[in-house]
């Protein structure tokens, strides 16, 4: 089994969002000890975002690229490959002004891409990194889940259902702002919902 934890925090270390994937992916770990676990920081390790010359380089076909195109090209690949071979996903998510953080949508930008890991047909489009299992841990300094506010969830589970991940468990902390005994509280639930899930 391969796990993939993606931290999408600004911070790289001390995040909340980091603080739940690292407990998913400890108790899927447990579940499987010769589990192998990759981890990226989208902090640390930043990936560029999706520009006109990344454009232009996804569009050259392969043969006619510049080294810098290829160089360029091959950067998005490495993540493709990172997920293609990924058996469990896990994701660690702030929010950040009622969205996704821009790293985590760079990373999208990266893995979406027409032909490798979806496709268009005749009865429109269609995913292909199908039989991968997500988690995604949300955590957010106020109360947002179920209400118009989120528009995390929605999306989340729209573009990996898109690429074909439509297996997906969400695990909220929410009230993180909200004072000491809201923050403990939220951890808690956050730990049982992942217990429960994981059982």
């Amino acid at each position: 089994m391969k796990i993939l934890q993606i931290n999408a925090s600004a911070r790289s270390v001390a995040a909340n969002s980091t603080r739940l994937a690292d407990a998913i992916t400890a108790r899927l770990k447990a579940q499987n000890p010769e589990a192998v676990v990759e981890l990226r920081d989208l902090a640390s390790d930043p990936h560029p975002v999706l520009d006109e010359p990344a454009l232009t380089a996804l569009f050259t076909p392969a043969a006619q690229r510049t080294p810098e195109q290829a160089a360029r090209v091959a950067l998005d690949d490495a993540l493709i490959a990172q997920v293609q071979g990924a058996d469990a996903i896990v994701l660690g998510v702030p929010m950040y002004n009622f969205g996704v953080p821009v790293q985590l949508k760079t990373w999208i930008d990266a893995i979406a891409r027409a032909g490798v890991t979806f496709r268009y047909t005749e009865k429109g489009p269609e995913g292909l990194l199908k039989g991968k299992k997500v988690y995604i841990a949300l955590a957010r300094g106020g109360l947002y889940r179920d209400t118009p506010a989120d528009s995390q969830t929605p999306y989340l589970k729209n573009v990996l259902a898109f690429l074909g991940m439509t297996d997906v468990e969400f695990i909220f902390a929410e009230g993180l702002a909200m004072g000491e005994e809201s923050a403990r509280r939220a951890f808690a639930e956050a730990t049982a919902r992942i217990e429960e899930i994981l059982a």
